[in-house]
């Protein structure tokens, strides 16, 4: 009869085979090129231009939940979706730690003053899910506003939708090896340490929490209204690109932009004489 032990060696043997087969699925797919990457996206943000033309001239109100563990690529994407687009159509939403006031606020009252108007796309940064996740994970709010939270967001974004908001909900899935080499990358690179705070690195203590965290958090607000669209982010290209493209699809949109315009011959005033250059201050140039 096996004992115990030969069980337990016998699973961890089958779990090392799967993983060492997962990483070989992952590895063996087509690796994107720069220029594959870069082709690929030019088409997406002629769309996105597209679609942006559209949510202006029918006066949508489109508002992009970007969720999802730390360093797992959520800023990288909506940097590339906001990049082509006028930022007074679309804009970022990245709300800082909530004032003494904000505290005392109804909870969602700080992020509804940053929805969208007729006519523009708003882009969030981490948002009301903070509760859900490092506010819950951390200690930040009690219990009972945990739980007022996940029986009251389904309610808050229903009430979203029946008022015209086109609601669409992204989480980024990143492994803990991937995270952690990402962490790794931000450390040794002094341009972005910035974007790594002792908070991230605690949270690497708790990982369990945030897993048990997230599925709860789907459980109560992965509705047939407002689902939530996972995105396998391991491979940071593939990621963007997967979310614009589904993002894309989402919303039916026609093509409203302007054709070429024909640039004008440059006047020449001969009765105007400009003043001499040295009257003005350059920038020294020492490049």
């Amino acid at each position: 009869m096996a004992t115990i032990k030969d069980k337990l060696k016998g699973n961890s043997k089958a779990i090392e085979k799967q993983k060492l087969y997962n990483d070989f699925k992952q590895e063996s797919r087509k690796k994107l090129t720069g220029k594959e990457y870069a082709k690929l996206l030019t088409r997406m943000e002629i769309e996105l231009v597209k679609l942006q033309e559209w949510v202006k001239a029918n006066k949508l109100k489109v508002v992009v939940i970007f969720e999802g563990r730390d360093a797992a690529g959520k800023g990288g994407v909506i940097k590339t979706i906001s990049g082509c687009l006028n930022p007074r159509i679309c804009r970022i939403v990245a709300l800082g730690i909530p004032t003494d006031r904000e505290k005392n606020q109804w909870y969602f009252q700080r992020y509804a003053s940053q929805l969208p108007s007729g006519g523009e796309i708003a882009l969030f940064d981490r948002s009301w899910y903070n509760r859900a996740g490092v506010e819950k994970v951390m200690g930040y709010c009690t219990n009972e506003e945990y739980e007022e939270f996940l029986r009251s967001c389904p309610e808050f974004e229903r009430m979203l939708i029946r008022s015209g908001v086109i609601l669409i909900k992204y989480w980024f899935s990143v492994s803990d090896e991937e995270q952690e080499r990402r962490f790794r990358d931000r450390i040794e690179d002094p341009t972005k340490r910035w974007k790594i705070s002792p908070m991230d690195l605690e949270s690497r203590d708790k990982w369990v929490e945030y897993s048990m965290a997230k599925d709860k958090m789907f459980t109560y607000t992965d509705t047939k209204q407002s689902p939530w669209f996972v995105i396998r982010a391991d491979d940071k290209k593939r990621a963007r690109l997967n979310c614009i493209e589904h993002f894309l699809s989402l919303i039916p949109y026609k093509d409203l932009t302007q054709k070429a315009l024909k640039l004008p011959p440059l006047k020449q005033d001969v009765a105007y004489v400009r003043p001499p250059l040295n009257d003005q201050t350059f920038v020294p140039e020492k490049y």
